[in-house]
């Protein structure tokens, strides 16, 4: 049965009407998406069956063209949509927080890390620079290493903090694993770039580790 023969208030678009985004599931947002099942197939359905061949959302927004186009009913213009759709999202967010106190604003600045940094493949080591009101003046990412490591060096932090005369910049990583708690090494290289910081007096306000629930912060975990 097509989507226009369900019951009203199970179609994905009215129920996003009526209820909002966050009421959908994975499928029904896709479904949306994609607009158009296939033959036999609803969009929900074919959605579904997406998800469980990439094995995720996750895993779907992070495939390249050639492993998105692969998936059933899926294509050139659609890979296209869909990353224009995904920056789309980034900018957004990244407008609202150069108009808001980051600082104060912690929820705001992990769905943007999250936007960022969840679906990239390999890690990344990335660094937001505020104003003296702690608000973003640019957000970079710095370094970008292997599925597990990234070489990170504390003097390209502070050289980037010069460049873009910030008072105070907040850390971010992935860990392409998806498991977001923090290592050994994530603290270590957190500590030596605090201290390098405090030579040209920039605060270090926190260290997200980005994964694929919320992000964790090590201001939040004492470990700052």
């Amino acid at each position: 049965m097509s989507i226009k023969h369900w019951p009203e208030q199970e179609r994905p678009r009215e129920k996003l009407i009526q209820h909002g985004a966050g009421a959908l599931s994975d499928a029904e947002l896709l479904a949306i998406f994609l607009r158009t099942g296939t033959q036999g197939l609803s969009a929900v359905e074919l959605a579904r069956r997406l998800l469980t061949h990439f094995g995720g959302l996750r895993s779907l927004l992070s495939a390249t063209k050639d492993e998105f186009c692969q998936g059933l009913g899926l294509g050139d213009a659609k890979y296209s949509q869909l990353q224009a759709v995904l920056e789309m999202s980034k900018r957004h967010l990244q407008e609202e927080l150069m108009r808001t106190d980051v600082f104060n604003s912690a929820e705001q600045v992990r769905i943007y890390l999250s936007s960022q940094l969840r679906h990239v493949p390999r890690e990344v080591f990335a660094v937001l620079f505020l104003d003296s009101q702690h608000r973003l003046i640019r957000y970079q990412e710095l370094f970008m290493g292997t599925i597990d490591a990234a070489a990170v060096y504390p003097r390209e932090v502070v050289k980037a903090a010069l460049q873009y005369n910030a008072a105070a910049v907040i850390l971010a990583h992935n860990h392409p694993s998806g498991v977001a708690e923090p290592s050994q090494a994530d603290i270590a290289i957190t500590a030596r770039i605090g201290d390098a910081l405090k030579l040209i007096d920039v605060r270090m306000l926190d260290h997200f580790v980005v994964g694929d629930g919320d992000p964790v912060s090590l201001a939040e975990r004492g470990l700052i």
